[in-house]
């Protein structure tokens, strides 16, 4: 897989022809129509990796309706994607969300992410699918005070946990994967989960288990009942089990419930909603706003299809017009890959 290049956050401003919001595979093929004509291109990401959906929700299931593609997982599909991104040298800034959005006197806009990354850009490309990934929360009251200090719900720095006294929460992959990796740096971990039984990869839950009975790990079945503490640090969780409630001394926890789609701030971007998606014209996929276009799952309009390969086509329709706000001295001369000799020293094919 091509390396993938990203900027540190709070770097200052970053002009560029292009911000795409979302890293799914609509907004990855988006910056190899970009490419072709000669955009640059940044995306924005609310999830700690590339791929949406696809690498977030079903990596390993089959796909059967890309073209040309009679069956690849959604991870394979995502690689490929990054691969012919990579070209054209795509900066990616993930683990932030787009907040801010300001038209500026030469309308131009001026975007700000949740991590202080600030872009000036003609074009902003809304990709986010069915919207932002957000991580769902542990619906107790007052959880909200722990959060970001010692109620976690994703691992940024693993040196951040090293000596603290874990209690992970979940039962997939994240749940799993995080307990493997940071159990040699905590003071203690231990896994909660409301079942004996887990969705992870069956060599995770075999290591796992491996270290319950060498007694590295705890594994309780159960659930969060509540949260002890002062300020925002935990001392304990109440953990309702089988043979009732218990309190569990951690000074951490990790809780990996899964994720939720919202719309998020995109929602307040003035935008013509119907039922949250955005409606768009179909001729470049455009907004009701000049020089904010949206593709994809997120968008709606008569005879619209929830496909990937939809997507594909609104991104390249969508190009067009966003060259004109990009290049509005330059002529758009339309090419092909197949005979254009300039396209593919850019592609490094010829």
């Amino acid at each position: 897989m091509a390396e993938i290049p990203q900027t540190p956050t709070n770097d200052g401003t970053i002009e560029t022809d292009m911000v795409i919001i979302g890293a799914g595979p609509v907004g990855l093929f988006a910056v190899f129509e970009a490419g072709l004509l000669g955009l640059e291109c940044h995306l924005v990401d609310n999830l700690d990796k590339i791929g949406g959906q696809c690498a977030e929700l079903y990596p390993e299931k089959p796909i059967f309706d890309i073209p040309a593609l009679p069956r690849c997982t959604g991870q394979e599909l995502i690689d490929r994607l990054v691969e012919q991104a990579a070209p054209f040298n795509p900066v990616y800034h993930l683990n932030q969300q787009a907040e801010q959005l300001t038209r500026l006197d030469d309308g131009k806009w001026r975007l700000v992410t949740s991590s202080g990354t600030t872009f000036i850009t003609p074009n902003i490309v809304i990709a986010a699918g069915a919207g932002s990934f957000v991580p769902r929360r542990i619906p107790l009251k007052g959880a909200e005070s722990f959060e970001g200090k010692s109620l976690f719900y994703a691992v940024r720095r693993m040196a951040d946990f090293e000596g603290k006294h874990l209690l992970i929460a979940g039962g997939g992959d994240s749940a799993l994967d995080w307990l493997l990796n940071l159990q040699p740096l905590a003071a203690s971990a231990t896994l909660l989960h409301r079942r004996d039984e887990f969705r992870a990869a069956p060599d995770s839950v075999a290591r796992m288990r491996e270290l319950v009975a060498a007694g590295k790990t705890q594994l309780v079945i159960g659930q969060i009942a509540g949260l002890e503490g002062t300020g925002d640090q935990l001392s304990s969780a109440k953990l309702k089990t089988a043979d009732g409630e218990i309190d569990h001394p951690c000074d951490t926890i990790l809780a990996f419930f899964g994720l939720k789609m919202e719309l998020g701030p995109i929602a307040e971007w003035g935008l013509n909603l119907e039922r949250n998606l955005i409606s768009v014209e179909t001729e470049s996929f455009e907004t009701n706003q000049p020089g904010i276009f949206a593709i994809g799952d997120i968008i709606t309009y008569p005879g619209k299809l929830k496909l990937i390969l939809s997507g594909f086509h609104e991104g390249a329709l969508m190009c067009q017009k966003a060259f004109k706000y990009a290049r509005p001295e330059e002529r758009l001369v339309f090419r092909y890959t197949t005979s254009s000799s300039d396209l593919q020293k850019k592609l490094g094919v010829a």
